[in-house]
């Protein structure tokens, strides 16, 4: 892989991350939190993971 497509891929992946942890905070405390408020933390701690790892991932799948 060359290294713009790394880029580009670690830039989709933590973009992903955001979305996905702004809809999994909705799901999990929306009801308890306010939808707003869980979809902010959402997106504030679902790239703790994420980012963690789709750098992971793409360092396998670079090294491989």
């Amino acid at each position: 892989m060359m290294t713009s497509t790394l880029l580009i891929a670690l830039a989709a992946g933590i973009g992903a991350s955001f979305i996905g942890g702004a809809i999994g905070g909705m799901l999990v405390g929306g009801k308890d939190l306010g939808y707003d408020l869980a979809g902010m933390m959402g997106a504030f701690y679902g790239p703790v993971a994420g980012v963690a790892g789709v750098i992971l991932g793409l360092s396998i799948v670079f090294f491989v």
